[in-house]
């Protein structure tokens, strides 16, 4: 299976179309989003993918109101998911992980730092996609997971 990962997308709508071209065209079955949206009419571009979308809130998501409106399912995180036979933590901070949680994870989805990190530690596949939106780094990545390694790519956003 093949996971797309997207986090700080930061209001960025032309990134967040492309990111989607990128993600459907590397074969996501689903997108999870680390948090980070920042405002609902973000969200609703992120939403008109064709794929099955779960997130998390980030610390930047002022208008939460608005966004569980567009996404019912959205927590403050961790979120626990069972994908392609992992099982899938996704948290916005990664400082804020309990260690049960990362206990109980094969696959841990992290955002927050802007910079995209892929590490294999303790058994467990970190995943950090870096920033869609592209606002601090000046880069714009999402990632995906195959869930059949485990593993991940980081993708750059033109």
């Amino acid at each position: 299976m093949k996971i797309g990962v997207i986090s700080d997308t930061h209001d960025n709508v032309p990134a967040i179309g492309a990111a989607l071209g990128i993600l459907e065209e590397a074969g996501a079955e689903v997108i999870l989003h680390a948090g980070d949206y920042c405002a609902p009419f973000a969200m609703k571009r992120l939403l008109q993918t064709r794929v099955p979308v779960y997130g998390i809130f980030g610390n930047c998501d002022g208008e939460r109101a608005g966004l569980t409106k567009l996404m019912p399912d959205i927590s403050d995180g961790p979120r626990h998911l069972e994908l392609g036979g992992l099982k899938v933590c996704m948290i916005h901070i990664i400082e804020n992980l309990s260690h049960e949680a990362r206990e109980a994870s094969d696959v841990i989805v992290f955002g927050h730092t802007h910079k995209p990190e892929v590490e294999h530690r303790q058994g467990r596949l970190f995943v950090n996609p870096g920033e869609c939106g592209g606002w601090v780094t000046g880069r714009k990545t999402v990632a995906v997971i195959d869930t059949g390694a485990p593993s991940a790519d980081v993708l750059e956003i033109p």
